[in-house]
């Protein structure tokens, strides 16, 4: 049995303007350099009836109508593209089976339109699937849609990367920061509860000139330590030369 594709100039866009348009960009990319062009297909097999897939809410997206005269479209031309093995029975089933595969909430302007529907009915007819220029608009969009999408999906991993690799270098900054306290050079031990003022400006320094603060920034334990003994040692001289008191 015969396949005939039906293919239709896209002119249902409610503006007379924009439709006459659309004929336009078929008239020149098709007809005139047989690049492509906005068109609706469908395929008929077996009677007076041509299958199509359009978007719904609910249920399937696969229609019929009389050969040539979908009233939402421009006829163009018809095409034949080939004999089907499959008996009328097969056709029918398979046409079941693409009604519920092809619910009409899945429609896609891109991706899953009219006439990918019809390239998958043709496959499962045997018989060759549709000229590249029916659906090469649709199928150039997509592939840059998904090349924007890859590009997006890698900057967005690169910047996560980054913000990683920063957060690590923080921490092993200031893994060297907290490791440096225990060398001769840095605080010692019992300086660990020092203010954090003091321990911030030691990683400031760090972080600007590369060195560890000099001793003079350090407190001096040991003028700490004398100031008692040399007070204890001013009060015995007072009660032992009680003279110079008066």
């Amino acid at each position: 049995m015969e396949v005939v594709l039906h293919v239709y100039d896209v002119t249902n866009s409610g503006s007379e303007k924009t439709n006459n348009t659309i004929l336009q960009i078929n008239k020149f990319f098709k007809d005139g350099i047989g690049l492509g062009g906005i068109f609706h297909s469908a395929v008929q097999v077996y009677g007076d009836e041509e299958w199509s897939f359009g978007f719904c809410e609910f249920g399937t997206g696969v229609f019929s109508c009389p050969p040539g005269k979908n009233p939402m479209y421009t006829y163009r031309e018809r095409i034949v593209l080939g004999e089907t093995n499959c008996s009328i029975f097969k056709v029918n089933q398979i046409l079941r089976e693409l009604s519920r595969e092809w619910p009409g909430e899945s429609y896609d302007l891109l991706a899953r339109n009219c006439n990918h529907f019809c390239d998958a009915f043709c496959e499962r007819l045997g018989v060759p699937k549709l000229p590249g220029w029916v659906n090469r608009f649709a199928n150039a969009g997509d592939t840059a849609m998904e090349v924007a999408g890859t590009t997006a999906l890698k900057f967005r991993q690169a910047k996560a990367e980054i913000v990683t690799a920063s957060k690590v270098a923080y921490r092993f900054l200031a893994g060297v920061a907290s490791n440096s306290t225990a060398t001769p050079e840095s605080p010692t031990n019992s300086n660990r509860g020092t203010s954090p003022r003091f321990q911030g400006a030691w990683f400031k320094n760090l972080m600007s000139v590369g060195a560890k603060p000099s001793t003079s920034e350090l407190p001096n334990d040991d003028t700490d330590e004398m100031l008692p003994q040399q007070c204890q040692k001013s009060t015995d001289q007072e009660e032992h030369n009680p003279k110079q008191n008066l």
